[in-house]
């Protein structure tokens, strides 16, 4: 068998660990990353090309690739590109949905109180590569900016002999601004603090791996990062109505990522639970990357569960806060309501994990780690920040003089509460 079965009563501690305290694997690497991202701080294009040649076997010429990605869009295969262009138009389309709107509303009492948005000027997106081609992290990373209004949106990726014209293509039809083939570590600090030839950004986002994201965890205080984001993980909720081909489909596609990644099928029907862990078994030698896979379903983070009721299912759900969650079962929107943290929701038989990864429009960036405990995923939000704005009336000050002096004096800031006597003395 391929993946374990086993009852989630009967989890120890060290099953509960790997379970619930999955990790990104930053910390083995954190001590090069800061050097790494010491040297391009201080020596900039310099470092940059060092560690290229380094890391990535590759001598860059020209470490910007704007123009490249244009030619690539244009002389890619049409079907290919039509796909982009799909995929970019929906997930534009749902982020359009989100850009806040400034709001001002007046009180009686006196008080005009509003909030308003503003786009940040300039962030940057990782898109990953090297051997494997994303041009969804392309479409997912750069199109919530370019939507939120940024006005300078850069993206690095991994150089190769060869660059992959797919990603270059959706870089350049997500609106990117400035491209650079540079990735890991070096590229995070090049974005962090600025080179001869990468401009530094206020932001970085977009997934990588551990050493990418040792870095953003290196380089967060000096600039704003999304979030620390580890290899991808599924957690697929099912009940005896669920066809365990399609359970055993979602555990095996996000198995396919990364051997560290965690995928987990939780069920209350002994029956299913057999049944998914044979057919994973089955559909994994079916797959191109079945090496990759088989890891991935036979690491310590990776089962399938049985639970002794659905609410047990539920509250294990909920502790483990997946990066996806992919519910088919027969009552879903029930099951949903009682599941809070996620960071991406996939509902019914019909809608696998692989529509929200390329074209139903939601963003596929999201937290990991039980991350979306407190997060969630890309946004136009992760692009804007707000301001609040206030106007007080002679009236409204009036009114709120005694509460404003009374607090400002019982924490001893006495200039606080003179501020506002002199406006009400001023007044009369």
């Amino acid at each position: 068998m391929t993946i374990d079965v086993q009852p989630i009563a009967d989890l120890g501690p060290d099953d509960r660990t790997a379970f619930f305290e999955r990790d990104a694997g930053i910390e083995a690497v954190r001590s090069d990353v800061r050097e790494i991202v010491e040297r391009v701080r201080e020596e900039g294009d310099v470092a940059v090309r060092e560690f290229t040649e380094e890391f990535d076997d590759v001598s860059v010429g020209n470490l910007e690739i704007t123009d490249e990605c244009e030619r690539a869009y244009e002389d890619l295969d049409e079907d290919l590109r039509e796909a982009i262009e799909t995929a970019a138009a929906n997930v534009r389309e749902f982020h359009e949905a989100q850009v806040p709107e400034d709001w001002r509303e007046a009180f009686d009492d006196g008080r005009e109180l509003g909030r308003r948005f503003r786009p940040l000027e300039r962030v940057g997106v990782y898109v990953p590569g090297g051997a494997a081609a994303y041009p969804s992290s392309a479409i997912m990373g750069v199109v919530p900016a370019v939507v939120a209004g940024v006005d300078h949106v850069a993206v690095v990726t991994p150089p190769a002999d060869e660059l992959n014209p797919a990603t270059l293509a959706a870089i350049h039809a997500a609106g990117a601004d400035a491209v650079y083939s540079v990735g890991g570590a070096q590229a995070i600090a090049g974005l962090a603090y600025g080179t001869e030839t990468i401009t530094c950004v206020q932001k970085i986002v977009g997934p990588g791996n551990k050493w990418v994201t040792a870095a953003k965890a290196e380089v967060r205080g000096d600039v704003e990062i999304d979030f620390l984001a580890g290899p991808s993980e599924v957690l697929v909720v099912a009940d005896e109505t669920a066809d365990p081909e399609l359970v055993a489909a979602e555990l095996v596609a996000q198995a396919e990522h990364d051997p560290n990644a965690s995928v987990v099928a939780v069920t209350d029907d002994e029956a299913t639970a057999d049944a998914v862990a044979a057919a994973v078994d089955e559909q994994a030698n079916a797959r191109e990357r079945e090496d990759t896979i088989r890891e991935a379903l036979a690491n310590d983070a990776s089962g399938v569960l049985v639970a002794r009721s659905m609410s047990e299912v539920i509250l294990f759900a909920e502790e483990y806060a997946p990066e996806h969650l992919s519910i088919i079962a027969d009552d879903d929107e029930s099951i949903l309501e009682r599941i809070d943290s996620a960071g991406s929701v996939f509902l019914g038989p019909n809608t696998p994990v692989a529509a929200g990864d390329y074209a139903s429009g939601t963003n596929h960036v999201l937290p990991t780690n039980g991350g979306a405990r407190v997060t969630g995923g890309l946004s136009v939000e992760t692009f804007v920040r707000s301001t609040t704005v206030q106007r007080l009336s002679s009236d409204g000050l009036a009114a709120l003089g005694d509460t404003i002096t009374t607090l400002a004096e019982a924490e001893g800031l006495e200039a606080h509460a003179e501020s506002v006597r002199k406006r009400l003395t001023d007044d009369e």
